[in-house]
C-alpha cells in the first residue's frame, strides 16, 4: 500500500507526539493507552479534521485539556520504542482501515515495548500483520474475541 504525503506526515507527526510525551515526563503506557483511546486519536482517525495539521505539541496540549491532565512519572520506554509505536499505529489505521481504539485493542502499549526489537525493521506492513497474527492466536488461546 503506498500512502499519500499527507498520510506520511501524519504518521510521522503522531511518532513526534509520542516521543515528545516521553520528553515531557510522562508514563509512557499510560499516555500510550490515553491516547489510542481519546476523541484527539478519533479526530486524527477522520478523513479530515484540523486536529491533523495542528502539529504534535497542539495535540499535546489538546490532550492535557481533554484528560484533565496526564499522569507524569511511571514507566518509561525508549525514544525509539515511542516514536515506532507513534508511526506503527497511525499507519496501521491506514493500511486496515481501523480506529485508533480498535487497533489499541489489538496491540496495547506493553505489547508494542515487547515487539519493538523484533519488530522495528521489518516493512511497516509486515510488522503490523505480525502484530495482528499475535493478537489473533491469542484470542483463539483464551476464547476472548471483539
Amino acid at each position: 500500500m503506498e500512502l499519500r504525503l499527507d498520510q506520511r506526515q501524519l504518521c510521522d507527526i503522531q511518532g513526534r507526539l509520542f516521543e515528545l510525551a516521553l520528553k515531557n515526563g510522562y508514563d509512557c503506557p499510560v499516555f500510550i493507552e490515553y491516547f489510542m483511546n481519546s476523541h484527539a486519536a478519533a479526530c486524527l482517525d477522520d478523513i479530515y479534521d484540523r486536529l491533523q495539521w495542528a502539529g504534535e505539541e497542539y495535540i499535546l496540549e489538546e490532550l492535557e485539556d481533554e484528560s484533565g491532565g496526564l499522569r507524569k512519572a511511571g514507566e518509561v520506554y525508549s525514544n525509539e520504542v515511542m516514536y515506532w509505536s507513534g508511526y506503527i499505529y497511525r499507519y496501521w489505521h491506514y493500511y486496515k482501515n481501523q480506529t485508533s481504539r480498535r487497533i489499541y485493542q489489538m496491540a496495547n502499549a506493553q505489547i508494542m515495548n515487547e515487539c519493538w526489537l523484533g519488530f522495528h525493521t521489518l516493512d511497516v506492513e509486515m510488522a503490523i500483520d505480525d502484530l495482528e497474527e499475535i493478537y489473533m492466536q491469542k484470542t483463539m488461546k483464551t476464547g476472548a474475541g471483539e
